[in-house]
């Protein structure tokens, strides 16, 4: 499971350096999350441009990434690619989740 991760003032950005979240990679997906955002700033921006599919537990992963962050904390969507944005809105998750179009756009609404 490949992601990075980087602060932008009170904002840490974890990008997603995989093509795909799904059952294969779901658990160390929330493992890597958990390690990343601990003790963490209060808002994460989760960078999902070059995600291309997410399955059911691939969405049920991000879902737990939000919970474990806890209810002070904020977990933000972006760069959703066409695919997993229907996945997101047919699941009702866009109602959920603040989804941007890039990073600077919710880079943005963060310090606004």
């Amino acid at each position: 499971m490949e992601m990075s991760s980087r602060r932008h003032g009170d904002t840490q950005v974890v990008t997603i350096d995989e093509n795909r979240i799904d059952a294969a990679i779901a658990i160390a997906f929330k493992d890597k999350i958990r390690d990343l955002t601990e003790n963490g700033p209060r808002n994460v921006i989760l960078d999902l441009g070059r995600v291309e599919f997410i399955d059911s537990s691939g969405l049920g992963a991000i879902v737990a990434a939000m919970k474990q962050l806890g209810q002070d904390r904020t977990l933000q969507l972006t760069g959703l690619m066409p695919n997993v944005e229907k996945v997101f809105r047919l699941t009702r998750m866009d109602t959920v989740f603040r989804i941007h179009e890039s990073i600077d756009a919710a880079l943005a609404a963060n310090t606004a």
